[in-house]
């Protein structure tokens, strides 16, 4: 049964074995990657610096810097094994209005095609709702047709289909 957990040093070697999975340089949304780009993650004291980061970007008290917004980070787990991460940005900045919404969201290509992406964002929309978000901004490729289901099943309004930063972009809004 999967569950989300805070992010753990304990799943390292987990971690990097999902890590693997993907193409060189991908772009793993949600997932935190961004925060350190050129880290070394495979190194425990690195990973472990990195998973303090991801925790403390939900703490309000705590400044996260120029361009960047409070953001709870989560990672979807079964048992022991690292399946994919999931964030809630606390607000939007321009580039999250445009690009990439409040929740981004990856599962690691052997795990896809269970269900676990829509299952994730429904579970953090109850954490949306808690933070006193009325409604949230959820983005995708206009071509990740299952990404863009699973917004769809969570109750995603279509806005648009735009021409961003990172390419085209479906860009949905879910009222809580």
């Amino acid at each position: 049964m999967p569950e989300l957990i805070a992010p753990t040093t304990r799943l390292h070697s987990s971690w990097l074995a999902a890590r693997d999975e993907w193409p060189a340089g991908a772009h793993q949304d949600g997932g935190g990657m961004h925060l350190v780009p050129d880290t070394d993650l495979a190194d425990p004291e690195a990973f472990s610096a990195w998973v303090e980061l991801l925790r403390v970007q939900a703490d309000e008290s705590v400044p996260v810097g120029e361009g960047r917004v409070h953001a709870t980070h989560w990672w979807i787990v079964e048992g022991d094994t690292y399946l994919g991460a999931i964030d809630l940005r606390h607000r939007l900045n321009d580039f999250l209005l445009d690009v990439g919404g409040h929740i981004g969201y990856n599962v690691r290509p052997s795990a896809r095609r269970r269900g676990l992406a829509g299952w994730a964002l429904g579970t953090v929309l109850t954490e949306a709702r808690a933070l006193g978000l009325a409604r949230v901004l959820v983005t995708c490729n206009d071509d990740n047709i299952a990404s863009a289901r699973s917004i769809e099943r969570n109750g995603g309004v279509l806005e648009d289909t735009r021409t961003t930063a990172a390419g085209l972009k479906r860009r949905y809004w879910i009222s809580l």
